[in-house]
């Protein structure tokens, strides 16, 4: 359906998920080039993604509850006005699939998802267990897209001008779900890299919000050299550093899907709290290390996986 006029793309998702939906957007795009395509995501990433190109509209679902029939009629008004030939619902959630019940009184579009009833199912019963990346290209293959491309995230990289002072560094990204501490590597392990990272010429870049804060104080306490990005970093900026970074170590996270993604050698580290096999960052040199608590995981095995200078 290379020429269909209206396309509607759905993704919300964590920072994680956006990212991995990088090369399907790409995909998407390359096989309607001529349509006017919408994105339909949540409001964190609408100026970040409007940066791509690869959308025409990009408009903000607000999530609305169920129950909130004002909010809930205003969005079913938005998406039949809309007048889509075909939707692809990358999100895949019981939310986004009921979004097709939402076009029942007007012109139904083609489906690409899991919705009941949709034109173009993914049909693999196994599909949970699949990576997102393969998932979705699955999903995608079931709806006539053979290719996705290499991802391409060099629309939002700028130079390091910000970052004054930066030759030699690397990331560390010590946080991830604020709800979910089992996902994250001891604050103290960190700071015991950093100080090493220091030790060898290699500035240690610490980025986070205010969930690390605590963190990332532990670190600074242990070695005052590190550099302090955290609550100061667009995501533009994440590409920026991790284009230029030696190497990045942190938790399942956000931000280590956008590093990874633009090339940067990653370690990641993995606990029994989330499967690696369907969710791990992607990229050119991406390794896991994976331990049931990773309060047990050690500053030598970490180190073990990195470019340091000894072992260029």
């Amino acid at each position: 359906m290379g020429d269909a006029q209206n396309i509607l793309i759905i993704k919300h998702g964590a920072l994680g998920d956006v990212v991995l939906a990088q090369g399907p957007f790409q995909a998407i795009r390359a096989h309607h080039p001529n349509a006017h395509i919408t994105l339909l995501t949540t409001r964190l990433f609408k100026p970040f993604l409007e940066k791509s190109g690869l959308f025409d509209d990009i408009w903000v679902d607000e999530r609305a509850k169920i129950w909130n029939i004002v909010k809930i009629a205003a969005l079913r008004k938005r998406l039949r006005e809309g007048a889509f030939d075909r939707v692809y619902d990358l999100q895949t959630s019981s939310r986004s699939s009921s979004y097709l019940k939402l076009f029942t009184a007007g012109k139904v579009p083609e489906w690409s998802g899991i919705a009941r009833g949709c034109s173009h199912p993914h049909t693999n019963k196994d599909r949970g267990v699949l990576h997102t990346i393969e998932r979705q290209a699955e999903q995608l293959h079931q709806a006539g897209i053979d290719s996705i491309p290499d991802v391409d995230f060099s629309w939002a990289a700028a130079d390091l001008i910000k970052f004054p002072n930066l030759s030699q560094f690397a990331i560390l990204v010590p946080g991830g779900s604020a709800h979910r501490p089992e996902k994250r590597w001891p604050a103290v392990r960190y700071a015991e890299l950093a100080v090493m990272l220091n030790a060898a010429k290699i500035s240690p870049v610490l980025i986070g919000g205010a969930a690390e804060a605590e963190a990332i104080e532990i670190i600074l306490k242990a070695c005052p050299e590190a550099i302090d990005f955290s609550g100061k970093t667009s995501l533009e900026d994440l590409v920026t550093l991790g284009m230029a970074a030696q190497f990045s170590v942190g938790n399942d996270t956000g931000p280590l899907h956008l590093v990874a993604a633009v090339g940067c050698p990653v370690t990641v580290l993995f606990s029994k709290a989330s499967d690696p096999a369907r969710a791990r960052p992607r990229g050119q040199d991406v390794t896991v290390l994976r331990s049931e608590n990773l309060a047990e995981l050690s500053l030598d095995a970490v180190v073990e996986t990195l470019k340091m200078p000894d072992k260029c």
